[in-house]
């Protein structure tokens, strides 16, 4: 059986609504027969308020009250298109990147097609599948078999994305997928000094291929869309590439599962890996000009069961800012900080998990302190972004340098400042904390929940208490959370056995900000992050704490004495604010 077969017997799955959404059946079981306004209200899709207006609209514009709704950002096609399924009894399609057959579209002359609105899918046999905004007209459905000389099977599409699909569907390089037609031609430039490949011996190779096109859209509208990374994995029936933005992953484009070898082949030729080494992981890097400037690229491959998953790290230099007083550290955090970094020896620490802004963190520290005067030494796994007047160093396992032994050499080396990327052993924990009592300041990150827990971190990977108590600078934990979309912003009551549940000890009766979700924010509710931060100082008493090996408990309790915010309280007030949302806090910042 083949895959367009098997699209056709299930039609469903290939427009199947993401996880958590509403189903055609459910809206059948609650009732679809009421109107579709009245549906979207009782399921907190729509609010009242809204409805009337689109009404209002409708009366003007004379178009249907789907598409009045889709015009406004009252809700999106995700939503949206199930009820509209419910109502009509016929399938329905999200028109994307990836869905249309080249050679179906064309089976339909692009002149009556455009004047019927009508776009060709793909063809099963003798049957072609044909998304219409009307599909019970049967003039319309006859004229089309009249000229194909096929079935047609009509699906419903809104008027919005089929004159969108129209566009890219008919245009003369669509053969792979239409979302590369509104690209242009130099968007996207392989630096070929940076990775050594011989462009132009690439193109002879691939010439004419839809590849190259194809994974300069992606590395293109990462760019565009603020994406930190492009992951590319494969699955049974088709590739898939998912864009991580603010943290979480967004399906973005499901390439046809016979071109997902040639896509993993380009990435790791721009890469300059090994395209015949299918079986074992591998990394690399290259450098590419986006919209006229320089984007690093960090490739990393890994084989599964169903084929090697890449993914592709973006590092857009452009897009960050190393400047301590525009990262959101509270103003009144803001001074001690840097009267810690202008410490002329010690341990200043960052913790965080994965993914929480340290590095950004720490290059800013760097930013604030180094000068021509000072001899600044960083040892990283990998570099991710280089610096002026900084000295880095790159981990490398295969010539034997490591945290540790790359830390005895730069000891050597008379340095003023050291960054260590992170520590993540005893050995490299031991040198550090020797370094800092030694007359260098080191910057340095652990992951710990919060920064009491990093002091006893340190003292459980062997580090002895009294060396740790003269070294310690202080301790900076931070997280970052999601800002709530400006264009699909709300207001609601949150129960008083949730904001219990925070700590939170303001108004019960207030009420705070989330975001609905729509096409802005890919249906997060959420648009751009906000860091928080907690900020332990080493004053007498904590390092006191330090050298008789106190719990983290006593240091909690030491920090409450001085009334010291925590992670929860930053992102409470950012919540009171309404920057965030308090379930974005909650999942965040609540782990005490």
């Amino acid at each position: 059986m083949s895959a367009n077969t098997e699209a056709l017997e299930d039609f469903s799955q290939l427009t199947a609504p993401l996880e958590g959404e509403a189903t055609p059946e459910a809206i059948a079981s609650s009732g679809h027969r009421r109107p579709l306004g009245q549906q979207l209200i009782g399921a907190n899709l729509l609010k009242p308020e809204d409805l009337e207006r689109a009404l209002a609209e409708q009366a003007n514009s004379n178009q249907p009250l789907g598409e009045q709704l889709l015009e406004m950002g009252a809700v999106s096609e995700e939503q949206l298109l199930p009820y509209i399924e419910a109502q009509l009894g016929v399938p329905s399609a999200r028109l994307r990147e990836g869905l249309l057959d080249p050679a179906a579209v064309r089976v339909l002359p692009r002149e009556l097609a455009e004047r019927l609105l009508a776009l060709a899918l793909f063809r099963v046999r003798d049957t072609l599948i044909v998304a219409m905004h009307d599909p019970f007209d049967l003039d319309q459905i006859d004229t089309i078999e009249r000229v194909t000389r096929l079935n047609v099977r009509p699906v419903f599409a809104f008027r919005t994305a089929i004159n969108r699909m129209l566009k890219r569907g008919y245009e003369d390089d669509f053969e792979v997928d239409a979302v590369t037609a509104d690209m242009d031609d130099d968007a996207v430039e392989l630096q070929s000094d940076i990775t050594g490949v011989d462009i132009a011996s690439v193109q002879d190779l691939v010439e004419g291929s839809p590849v190259i096109n194809l994974v300069n859209y992606l590395i293109l509208q990462s760019i565009r869309k603020g994406a930190s990374d492009i992951h590319v994995e494969p699955s049974r029936n088709y590739g898939v590439v998912r864009f991580r933005i603010d943290g979480q992953l967004v399906e973005m484009l499901r390439p046809r599962r016979d071109i997902y070898p040639a896509i993993v082949s380009r990435i790791k030729v721009m890469a300059k890996l090994d395209i015949a080494e299918q079986r074992t992981p591998q990394d690399g890097r290259c450098q590419v000009i986006v919209d006229g400037k320089e984007v690093d690229l960090r490739i990393s491959t890994l084989p599964t069961v169903l084929g090697e998953k890449v993914v592709m790290r973006v590092l857009d230099k452009g897009r960050l800012t190393f400047n301590l007083d525009k990262l959101g550290i509270p103003t009144e955090m803001l001074p001690t900080i840097k009267t810690l970094l202008g410490r002329p020896y010690g341990l200043f620490l960052v913790t965080g998990p994965t993914g929480s802004g340290k590095t950004t963190t720490l290059y800013s520290a760097l930013e604030l302190i180094k000068s021509v005067h000072r001899n600044i030494v960083t040892v990283e796994d990998p570099v991710e972004y280089q610096m002026e007047l900084i000295n880095q160093v790159q981990i490398d396992s295969t010539r034997n340098v490591t945290f540790a032994s790359a830390l005895r050499s730069i000891l050597r080396q008379d340095p003023d400042v050291i960054l260590v990327g992170e520590i993540r052993d005893t050995e490299t924990a031991k040198v550090a904390v020797q370094a800092a009592l030694t007359g260098h300041l080191v910057l340095t990150t652990l992951h710990t929940n919060d920064a009491a827990g990093a002091v006893t971190r340190l003292m459980d990977m062997g580090v002895e208490s009294y060396k740790l108590a003269s070294a310690l600078v202080g301790v900076l934990a931070q997280r970052l959370v999601r800002t709530i979309c400006p264009k699909c912003r709300s207001s609601h009551y949150a129960s008083e056995e949730f904001l219990r549940s925070l700590h939170y000890k303001g108004d019960m009766r207030r009420a705070f900000a989330r975001g609905e979700g729509c096409r802005e924010c890919f249906d997060t509710g959420f648009q751009g992050r906000h860091g928080i931060y907690e900020l332990l100082p080493a004053d007498s008493k904590l390092r006191s704490l330090v050298a008789a090996e106190a719990s983290v408990d006593e240091v909690h309790a030491w920090r409450r004495e001085l009334n010291l915010p925590t992670l929860l309280e930053g992102g409470l007030e950012l919540a009171k604010r309404e920057v965030t949302s308090l379930e974005e806090v909650a999942r965040i910042a609540l782990f005490e």
